[in-house]
């Protein structure tokens, strides 16, 4: 099986790519409770002679699913998890579908099953015998609440990697270069001493005042970190009745920064506020680590075989009425954050796209000194193997992610992204696998830039999947 006849295989399997990603759209499930989308991939890439293993690192809708034999190991990145309260019809108005329910406003309907398409037309050319190795399709759950690859990258599910592909869906078709922020996610639990807040307040110790005492704190704090650190926070728990001294407070926190060495050292300032608050109001303090993860390192020699696989699986044939509802869509989105996302791009870019709502040809790689406030984990896998991943162009330009727009567009025209996304990871895959002097390179680059030993989970030993939490 040749390349163009790879690519081919996908094109005459894109209906049931297509079934596969409706069909996740419109089942959407949070992190770490992805039961039907989980088990519809799977049962795809089992029909496909994968060998699968679910429950990975103690998360049941975690799975790694591996075709062929011996080196080298090729993997390929999945998700498939939803937003909460953005469920949305295919609608330029807003129009959820159940009220307050969850809605793939980041396209992880379509992000897993481009790569389980890919996965499958690998293993006819293993079969085929035009390459030879190991197709490893990972499926990666509650990547919102950036869960699921650490606590894998912990069970050391990606240690044999020789490389790793994935991509996700955006309003560009191009590899990502840029860098991420690293990050800590943890809650501070307050406990106190209740009591009438009004009638005997000298009886009770507030944790809501150490919460408060606290986030003071770290506003403080802010004026002595990096311009490109970040600390956010929310109170998830904060009493009851205001006559009733709190007894019970909770404070959720990410830390971010472009390293996970900053991470590491703003998180101990974080925890030194959060004693200091206890001493004041004379409570205690316990502290809960939900995750944690690294910040993104691209391996140029792994993204330049992406960029070509972009450029040979050529645009995203949408049609005259895909451009006139993403238009649509587009109308709804402010035009400062159109004029922004326009903003970031090259000028001879930005021109060509300024007056389009859906953009679909390929865009040259232009963010390699990009540092994204975001955070993805992703970025550890990239510490433990040579690492690539683009964007498939399936929402409209400069609409957000985690939007109803986006949310709309997914379950639309973004549709036909799919087979887009699996032909570049399978050719880039494909390509991997047959090329022992690219993959020698991209190893070479690898220990030169991170260093074969340098990953040490984020993870404290005693942390645990936070199957309580839906969000961050």
């Amino acid at each position: 099986m040749t390349k163009s006849e790879l690519f081919e295989r996908i094109e005459a399997n894109e209906p049931e790519l297509r079934a596969l990603a409706q069909r996740i759209w419109e089942t959407p499930e949070l992190g770490l409770h992805e039961e039907e989308s989980a088990a519809t991939l799977v049962e795809a890439l089992e029909d496909g002679g994968f060998e699968v293993e679910t429950g990975v690192a103690g998360m049941p809708t975690a799975f790694v699913a591996e075709y062929g034999d011996g080196d080298p190991r090729i993997g390929i990145l999945g998700e498939y998890d939803a937003l909460p309260g953005l469920s949305q019809s295919v609608s330029a108005e807003r129009d959820p579908v159940e009220a307050d329910g969850p809605g793939h406003g980041c396209g992880h309907n379509l992000f897993g099953t481009a790569g389980v398409g890919a996965a499958l037309a690998l293993a006819e050319a293993v079969d085929a015998g035009e390459v030879s190795g190991t197709v490893v399709f990972y499926g990666c759950p509650a990547e919102e609440t950036l869960v699921g690859k650490t606590y894998m990258a912990r069970a050391g599910a990606f240690d044999d990697l020789d490389a790793a592909l994935t991509w996700h869906p955006g309003d560009l078709s191009t590899p990502r270069m840029g860098s991420s922020n690293a990050l800590n996610s943890l809650t501070f639990t307050f406990e106190g001493v209740s009591a009438h807040a009004g009638g005997a307040p000298d009886s009770g110790r507030s944790a809501l005042d150490a919460v408060e005492l606290m986030n003071t704190g770290v506003e403080y704090m802010r004026e002595h970190v990096s311009d490109d650190a970040r600390m956010h926070y929310s109170i998830p728990d904060g009493g009851d009745a205001p006559n009733v001294v709190p007894a019970e407070a909770t404070v959720w926190y990410y830390v971010r920064a472009p390293t996970r060495e900053e991470v590491e050292r703003n998180t101990d300032w974080l925890r030194d506020i959060a004693e200091a608050a206890a001493m004041m109001t004379q409570t205690d303090v316990s502290e809960r680590f939900l995750t944690g993860c690294y910040d993104y390192r691209a391996n140029d020699v792994v993204s330049e075989v992406v960029w070509e696989n972009i450029e040979a699986a050529g645009p995203i044939p949408y049609d005259d009425a895909d451009r006139e509802f993403a238009a649509e869509l587009q109308a709804t989105v402010a035009d400062e954050r159109i004029e922004s996302r326009l903003a970031e791009l090259p000028d001879e870019v930005a021109a060509e796209i300024e007056d389009e709502a859906l953009y679909a040809e390929p865009v040259a790689p232009y963010d390699h000194d990009r540092q994204t406030h975001g955070s993805t984990e992703v970025g550890d896998v990239s510490w433990i193997t040579p690492t690539g991943q683009f964007n498939g162009a399936t929402w409209p330009v400069g609409t957000p992610g985690h939007s109803w727009q986006v949310v709309a567009a997914n379950g639309d025209f973004g549709l036909k992204g799919v087979a887009f996304a699996a032909k570049v990871l399978a050719g880039a895959a494909y390509d991997l696998l047959g090329d022992a002097e690219r993959l020698a390179a991209a190893r070479e680059e690898f220990e030169a830039t991170v260093g074969s030993d340098a990953y040490e989970t984020p993870l404290p030993e005693a942390a645990e999947p936070p199957f309580d939490v839906t969000m961050g």
